[in-house]
Protein backbone atom coordinates (compact mmCIF):
# COMPACT_ATOMS: atom_id res chain seq x y z
CA UNK A 1 0.00 0.00 0.00
CA UNK A 2 1.34 3.45 -0.89
CA UNK A 3 1.42 6.42 1.42
CA UNK A 4 -1.29 9.05 1.10
CA UNK A 5 -0.40 11.79 -1.37
CA UNK A 6 2.11 9.70 -3.30
CA UNK A 7 1.72 8.66 -6.89
CA UNK A 8 2.56 5.42 -8.59
CA UNK A 9 5.23 6.13 -11.21
CA UNK A 10 7.37 3.72 -13.19
CA UNK A 11 10.65 5.53 -12.44
CA UNK A 12 12.20 8.69 -11.08
CA UNK A 13 13.72 11.54 -13.03
CA UNK A 14 17.52 11.28 -13.32
CA UNK A 15 17.81 15.06 -12.91
CA UNK A 16 15.60 15.27 -9.83
CA UNK A 17 15.79 12.08 -7.74
CA UNK A 18 12.46 11.09 -6.29
CA UNK A 19 10.57 13.19 -8.81
CA UNK A 20 8.66 11.19 -11.42
CA UNK A 21 9.46 11.51 -15.08
CA UNK A 22 6.88 13.51 -17.00
CA UNK A 23 4.64 11.49 -19.30
CA UNK A 24 2.90 12.42 -22.51
CA UNK A 25 0.04 14.87 -22.62
CA UNK A 26 -3.19 13.32 -23.94
CA UNK A 27 -4.13 15.68 -26.82
CA UNK A 28 -7.70 14.38 -27.09
CA UNK A 29 -8.36 14.93 -23.39
CA UNK A 30 -6.78 18.39 -23.50
CA UNK A 31 -8.78 19.47 -26.56
CA UNK A 32 -12.04 18.28 -25.00
CA UNK A 33 -11.44 20.24 -21.78
CA UNK A 34 -10.30 23.33 -23.72
CA UNK A 35 -13.56 23.13 -25.70
CA UNK A 36 -15.50 22.91 -22.42
CA UNK A 37 -13.76 26.04 -21.13
CA UNK A 38 -14.19 28.02 -24.34
CA UNK A 39 -17.88 27.10 -24.77
CA UNK A 40 -18.53 28.06 -21.16
CA UNK A 41 -16.72 31.38 -21.55
CA UNK A 42 -18.79 32.18 -24.65
CA UNK A 43 -22.07 31.36 -22.92
CA UNK A 44 -21.16 33.27 -19.75
CA UNK A 45 -20.24 36.36 -21.79
CA UNK A 46 -23.63 36.12 -23.50
CA UNK A 47 -25.30 36.04 -20.09
CA UNK A 48 -23.28 39.05 -18.93
CA UNK A 49 -24.55 40.87 -22.02
CA UNK A 50 -28.10 40.49 -20.69
CA UNK A 51 -27.25 43.03 -17.99
CA UNK A 52 -26.80 42.96 -14.25
CA UNK A 53 -30.49 43.11 -13.35
CA UNK A 54 -31.44 40.05 -15.40
CA UNK A 55 -28.32 38.22 -14.21
CA UNK A 56 -29.14 38.82 -10.55
CA UNK A 57 -32.92 38.32 -10.74
CA UNK A 58 -33.64 35.67 -13.38
CA UNK A 59 -33.42 32.16 -11.90
CA UNK A 60 -32.89 30.55 -15.31
CA UNK A 61 -29.97 32.87 -16.06
CA UNK A 62 -28.51 32.10 -12.64
CA UNK A 63 -28.85 28.36 -13.15
CA UNK A 64 -27.13 28.54 -16.53
CA UNK A 65 -24.41 30.83 -15.17
CA UNK A 66 -23.73 28.57 -12.19
CA UNK A 67 -23.61 25.49 -14.41
CA UNK A 68 -21.35 27.01 -17.08
CA UNK A 69 -19.01 28.53 -14.48
CA UNK A 70 -18.75 25.19 -12.72
CA UNK A 71 -18.02 23.41 -16.02
CA UNK A 72 -15.31 25.96 -16.89
CA UNK A 73 -13.65 25.70 -13.48
CA UNK A 74 -13.87 21.89 -13.41
CA UNK A 75 -12.36 21.69 -16.89
CA UNK A 76 -9.55 24.04 -15.85
CA UNK A 77 -8.87 21.94 -12.76
CA UNK A 78 -8.86 18.77 -14.86
CA UNK A 79 -6.38 20.33 -17.28
CA UNK A 80 -4.29 21.59 -14.40
CA UNK A 81 -3.98 18.10 -12.92
CA UNK A 82 -3.23 16.62 -16.34
CA UNK A 83 -0.52 19.18 -17.18
CA UNK A 84 0.96 19.01 -13.69
CA UNK A 85 1.21 15.22 -13.73
CA UNK A 86 1.96 14.51 -17.38
CA UNK A 87 4.07 17.55 -18.32
CA UNK A 88 5.71 18.51 -15.03
CA UNK A 89 5.75 15.16 -13.24
CA UNK A 90 4.09 16.57 -10.11
CA UNK A 91 0.83 15.21 -8.73
CA UNK A 92 -1.12 17.74 -6.66
CA UNK A 93 -3.13 16.65 -3.66
CA UNK A 94 -5.83 19.32 -3.92
CA UNK A 95 -7.36 21.66 -6.49
CA UNK A 96 -5.71 24.87 -5.37
CA UNK A 97 -2.30 23.27 -5.02
CA UNK A 98 -2.45 22.30 -8.67
CA UNK A 99 -2.46 25.90 -9.92
CA UNK A 100 0.24 26.82 -7.40
CA UNK A 101 2.43 24.09 -8.89
CA UNK A 102 1.95 25.49 -12.40
CA UNK A 103 2.98 28.90 -11.08
CA UNK A 104 6.00 27.54 -9.19
CA UNK A 105 7.18 25.63 -12.25
CA UNK A 106 6.90 28.68 -14.51
CA UNK A 107 4.14 27.18 -16.63
CA UNK A 108 1.81 29.99 -15.53
CA UNK A 109 2.43 33.53 -14.43
CA UNK A 110 2.39 33.41 -10.60
CA UNK A 111 -0.31 36.11 -10.38
CA UNK A 112 -2.57 34.19 -12.76
CA UNK A 113 -1.86 31.00 -10.82
CA UNK A 114 -2.90 32.75 -7.60
CA UNK A 115 -6.18 33.93 -9.10
CA UNK A 116 -6.88 30.41 -10.39
CA UNK A 117 -6.22 29.04 -6.89
CA UNK A 118 -8.94 31.40 -5.62
CA UNK A 119 -11.22 30.27 -8.45
CA UNK A 120 -10.70 26.63 -7.47
CA UNK A 121 -11.74 27.52 -3.91
CA UNK A 122 -14.80 29.32 -5.27
CA UNK A 123 -15.71 26.10 -7.09
CA UNK A 124 -16.17 24.50 -3.69
CA UNK A 125 -18.65 27.24 -2.74
CA UNK A 126 -20.56 26.71 -5.98
CA UNK A 127 -20.88 23.01 -5.20
CA UNK A 128 -21.15 22.83 -1.43
CA UNK A 129 -22.53 26.22 -0.37
CA UNK A 130 -24.66 27.02 -3.42
CA UNK A 131 -27.38 28.64 -1.31
CA UNK A 132 -24.92 31.34 -0.20
CA UNK A 133 -23.96 32.41 -3.72
CA UNK A 134 -24.39 36.14 -4.44
CA UNK A 135 -25.02 36.51 -8.16
CA UNK A 136 -24.21 40.21 -7.99
CA UNK A 137 -20.70 39.27 -6.90
CA UNK A 138 -20.49 36.65 -9.64
CA UNK A 139 -21.59 39.25 -12.21
CA UNK A 140 -18.84 41.60 -11.00
CA UNK A 141 -16.22 38.83 -10.91
CA UNK A 142 -16.95 37.22 -14.27
CA UNK A 143 -15.30 39.66 -16.71
CA UNK A 144 -11.87 39.26 -15.10
CA UNK A 145 -12.46 35.63 -14.13
CA UNK A 146 -13.31 34.71 -17.71
CA UNK A 147 -10.16 36.47 -18.94
CA UNK A 148 -8.14 34.39 -16.47
CA UNK A 149 -9.75 31.18 -17.70
CA UNK A 150 -9.07 32.27 -21.27
CA UNK A 151 -5.40 32.96 -20.49
CA UNK A 152 -5.11 29.56 -18.85
CA UNK A 153 -6.77 27.84 -21.83
CA UNK A 154 -4.48 29.71 -24.24
CA UNK A 155 -1.39 28.64 -22.29
CA UNK A 156 -2.46 24.99 -22.25
CA UNK A 157 -3.36 25.24 -25.94
CA UNK A 158 0.16 26.50 -26.71
CA UNK A 159 1.60 23.49 -24.90
CA UNK A 160 -0.50 21.22 -27.08
CA UNK A 161 0.37 23.11 -30.27
CA UNK A 162 4.08 23.80 -29.66
CA UNK A 163 5.03 20.94 -27.36
CA UNK A 164 7.08 21.19 -24.17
Amino acid sequence: MRAAGTAIWPRSSPTTPGRPLPMKIDPQRVRARLDDIRRSITRLRELLGEGRQKFTEDQDVQDIARSRLLVAIEAAIGLCFHVSAKHLGRVPEEYGQCFRILGEEGFLDPDLAGRLVAMARFRNRLVHLYWEIDFGQIYDFLPEGLEDLERFADRVGRLLRDGP
